[in-house]
């Protein structure tokens, strides 16, 4: 990988977005920030691996040295900010494989989602590995989802590619001040950190998924 970087900007937004970080069993809860799992899925689908190839396997080794930021955008309705809100989901599904390979006449599961919700997400990086990935974001191989397949993005998820952080920044929240917004940011030594997350994705592979801890600092909205 070479020393310079690239910015790529991506524009999450929807009626309903997902991001699950800490989901057991038939609890599947999301977080008020996109997690880097998730966005490296998304980057998967576009450019059309599938899960547990040797491609995902390249591209996720490439990743795990991405640098990623994330912004809560607030949206805004009529006359006013809309609230951020967890939605919870009574979810059903009839006739399920269970792991023994029997059918479950009925699987519940309690699914959380995000309404009213907008991102940006900046990611930093290898200038031919984000300038492929933009590429496809452009043009997708497959479908791109904000978490879940129920949550269509509403706006191109492909905000611009540059290499000036400030324009990226930009391309994300215009000429405001990044000050203004809640961020959440990858850090490189573990004491600028204030949270550690199990969402560096190492394998989406079927019978191996894996991940490894991230550590984040989060600053809010008004604070250095």
């Amino acid at each position: 990988m070479s020393s310079e970087k690239l910015f790529l900007a991506l524009r999450l937004e929807g009626p309903l977005q997902s991001w699950g970080f800490d989901s057991q069993y038939n609890r599947r809860n999301t977080g008020l920030m996109p997690t880097k799992s998730a966005i490296a899925g998304m980057c998967l689908a576009a450019l059309g691996y599938p899960r547990g190839s040797d491609e995902e396997k390249k591209f996720l080794s490439f990743f795990k040295a991405v640098s990623m930021t994330s912004i809560a955008i607030p949206r805004q309705g009529d006359k006013k900010e809309l609230s951020v809100h967890r939605l919870q989901d009574y979810h059903t599904i009839q006739n399920t494989r269970k792991a023994g390979g029997g059918i479950k006449n009925c699987h519940i599961t309690q699914r959380q989602y995000l309404t009213d919700a907008a991102f940006g997400i900046l990611l930093e990086g290898d200038i031919p590995f984000l300038d492929t990935t933009a590429k496809a974001l452009i043009d997708p191989k497959w479908g791109i989802w904000l978490g879940r397949k129920t949550c269509i993005p509403s706006v191109p998820v492909f905000a611009g590619i540059t290499s000036d952080r400030r324009e990226a920044f930009a391309l994300l929240i215009g000429e405001k001040s990044l000050k203004l917004f809640t961020r959440q940011e990858d850090v490189e030594n573990f004491g600028d950190g204030s949270d550690s997350l199990p969402d560096a994705a190492v394998s989406f592979a079927s019978d191996r998924r894996q991940f490894a801890p991230r550590r984040v600092r989060i600053l809010q909205a008004g604070k250095d």
